[in-house]
């Protein structure tokens, strides 16, 4: 897998900040939503968990809370941060049941699938409290 640049860019146009280290995040698990083009899904938006969410991700088939320990996964709880990919998001939006996200922790490249009024909409303001 070919590794990115270690600095990407958000979509405010800075340095891409740290999405979340517990649990570790990222199409690379390196904690920030670094992308490349085989990361066909693009996990660049940088959401912060709700129950509502995680329900509505299992339903449509991405089971996102239930541990999976051959793959090293605890499974996600409401408050977790996480890389989605941006179609999902954009799906849940349009669903009515998207997560807030972190904007200084969202790739750019999530803008090539999200317009960036609608991640503004869901802007939290507030960084990961178990300090990524």
């Amino acid at each position: 897998m070919t590794q990115p640049p270690l600095l990407q860019t958000n979509v405010l146009g800075g340095t891409l900040q740290p999405c979340s280290s517990a649990p570790v995040t990222g199409f690379f698990r390196d904690g920030h939503c670094r992308t490349c083009d085989e990361d066909r899904g693009s996990h660049t938006v940088c959401a912060v968990m709700t129950a509502e969410f995680l329900a509505w991700s299992k339903y449509v088939g991405n089971d996102l809370s239930t541990p999976r320990p051959e793959f090293r996964f605890a499974g996600l709880k409401p408050g977790d941060h996480w890389c989605l990919c941006a179609g999902r998001f954009l799906q849940a939006h349009e669903e009515g049941c998207a997560p807030q996200v972190r904007l200084a922790a969202t790739n750019e490249r999530a803008l090539e699938v999200v317009p960036l009024e609608v991640l503004q909409r869901y802007e939290t303001g507030h960084p990961d409290p178990r300090g990524v």
